[in-house]
């Protein structure tokens, strides 16, 4: 396999929202998605308030990079959940410490995404913005190991109050 490096920058940063990454509790987390005002005008974000859903993909800036294992570990080093490959997760510990995730679009100003459920924190670097088709969902039955539906169980839900 030849060596080709990849050169990616920002588009916007995310503003607002969680400082902090968590595992679980994302629900109702409301942030802007800051579009880049020197590279980008307005009319990059013209019919995007047509979609409900936007898929983001992101830099996981805050990730402690040398906490990476390319082989099998268990998710959140739960004892009870199996052993499972670097490509088996969706955590922040990846190869290129990219993060895809969706999220539901409030509000288009100018610029300024309003977006809610997304899980990414303030400062967060944004390297792509994609409006959701739900054409491109799952086709066919969806199959999943029965340990990341117990993990995922709180993961969109509200904080907890204190």
């Amino acid at each position: 396999m030849t060596d080709t490096t990849i050169t990616v920058t920002p588009i916007a940063h995310i503003v607002g929202g969680r400082i902090e990454p968590t595992d679980d509790h994302w629900g109702g987390t409301h942030a802007i998605i800051r579009i880049d005002d020197q590279r980008f005008d307005e009319q990059s974000t013209k019919g995007l308030d047509a979609f409900s859903h936007l898929e983001v993909v992101f830099h996981f800036h805050l990730t402690d990079q040398s906490d990476l294992n390319l082989g099998a570990r268990r998710p959140r080093d739960n004892q009870d959940w199996p052993e499972v490959g670097i490509f088996g997760h969706r955590n922040m510990r990846r190869v290129n410490w990219l993060g895809v995730s969706r999220c539901r679009l409030l509000k288009v100003d100018g610029l300024d995404l309003h977006v809610e459920d997304l899980d990414a924190v303030d400062g967060t670097p944004v390297l792509d913005i994609k409006p959701w088709f739900a054409e491109f969902g799952a086709r066919g039955d969806v199959k999943q190991a029965p340990w990341s539906t117990e993990m995922l169980g709180d993961y969109y839900a509200p904080p907890p109050t204190v």
